[in-house]
């Protein structure tokens, strides 16, 4: 249907084109080579922080980052319950076993309070997830971690260009790791990055991502013939040179992108101000919010599936907002976590992307309105 509204749409055109026909004109283009490089350095820099590494996925990064911390079987990371299961996954990739905590009501990011009951002698550390963009409580899971010698990871999927206290996201952890799927912000399809202000950390994680040798660019700058010697257990999780050209064309239009979503997400928040059966999401005040998502709070007193079914027939595309981990069979018995799941309960993702019209905009807030008040006064009589 061409008049359906999309959920999530990137914003690509001639400069990711032409990004892409100098890397075919270069000849590198597999991962990890010049343009990578050159991606990395800008995004680094953009991150504020000293090094990026690019990789496959965020959770190929997030594998990397526990690996470089010194993740091993028999430890417990705890984790923000909230997020898409790729965290937890993270986890247990290393033979870890994550523990899920509770999250805060208002932005959806982990509760300190709640993780500091958590810890435990197994405790290594703390991944907190930014929720749709919006950063966790920083300062308060560091004087945590600093108190019981963990390590903080940022799982910043979803915030480039976020902030915290005047800080860019990226820089608020050990380690942070960045998602470029096709929904997220700044987007080469798939792809990720894992960023760090600690030299000996960046150089682990970039010789683990490529099978646990050097890469072919830095054997190419040598005067001698390389030949590698594997001597640790490696991975495959490279980003291409093609991506990392879309991503410099990307980074260029973050700004913009960003300008976009925050005026989207305010415009959204005057339309369904005061409606008492669709609550907005939260902006902490000492934090900028990069609305990788716009996810509304729904009433109790109306059906999620029923709304989400009712939209999708109008031409409006949404989706439920992520999960609560804890809930989901592959991780066993776990601790409650009440708060995440509730919110897995009445979430609901509308149409939120730098591409959408404001006629798209009014018409998504009407017809949701227009679906909520309908289903409520049925549910009333």
């Amino acid at each position: 249907m061409s008049d359906v509204i999309a959920l999530g749409q990137p914003t690509v055109g001639e400069p990711e084109l032409a990004a892409i026909a100098e890397v075919f004109a270069s000849g590198w283009l597999s991962g990890a080579g010049p343009t990578c490089k050159k991606f990395e350095e800008r995004f680094a820099a953009a991150m504020g922080v000293q090094h990026a590494l690019t990789t496959s996925n965020c959770g190929s990064a997030l594998h990397l980052a526990q690996l470089v911390l010194g993740v091993k079987p028999g430890d417990e990371v705890i984790v923000g319950d909230y997020t898409f299961p790729a965290t937890g996954h993270s986890v247990m990739w290393t033979g870890a076993r994550p523990v899920f905590a509770d999250v805060r009501p208002d932005t959806w990011t982990i509760d300190p309070a709640v993780v500091e009951s958590l810890i435990t002698p197994r405790t290594v550390g703390i991944i907190a997830v930014d929720a749709f963009g919006q950063p966790a409580d920083y300062d308060e899971l560091r004087a945590i971690a600093d108190k019981h010698g963990l390590f903080v990871i940022e799982d910043a999927a979803c915030s480039a260009g976020a902030t915290y206290k005047g800080r860019p996201a990226g820089s608020l952890a050990d380690i942070a790791t960045f998602s470029f799927h096709g929904r997220k912000g700044i987007t080469s399809g798939e792809g990720g990055a894992l960023v760090t202000d600690r030299a000996d950390l960046a150089a682990k994680a970039r010789k683990l991502h490529t099978y646990g040798v050097e890469g072919a660019l830095t054997r190419a700058e040598l005067s001698k013939l390389p030949i590698p010697t594997f001597d640790e257990l490696g991975y495959n999780y490279r980003l291409s040179d093609i991506q990392a050209a879309i991503m410099l064309a990307q980074l260029d239009r973050l700004p913009e992108l960003l300008a976009v979503k925050r005026r989207i997400a305010a415009r959204y928040g005057e339309l369904f101000k005061d409606h008492e059966l669709i609550t907005v999401p939260f902006e902490a005040p000492d934090r900028e919010h990069p609305w990788q998502s716009y996810v509304v709070t729904l009433d109790p007193a109306v059906s999620r599936a029923e709304v989400a079914m009712a939209l999708r027939e109008r031409g409006v595309q949404c989706t439920f907002g992520t999960y609560a981990s804890h809930l989901q069979p592959l991780y066993g018995e776990t601790n409650p976590c009440p708060v995440s799941a509730d919110l897995f309960d009445r979430h609901l993702a509308i149409p939120m992307h730098a591409n959408l019209t404001d006629a798209q905009v009014e018409t998504v807030a009407a017809t949701l309105i227009q679906v909520v008040d309908s289903l409520a006064a049925g549910r009333a009589n």
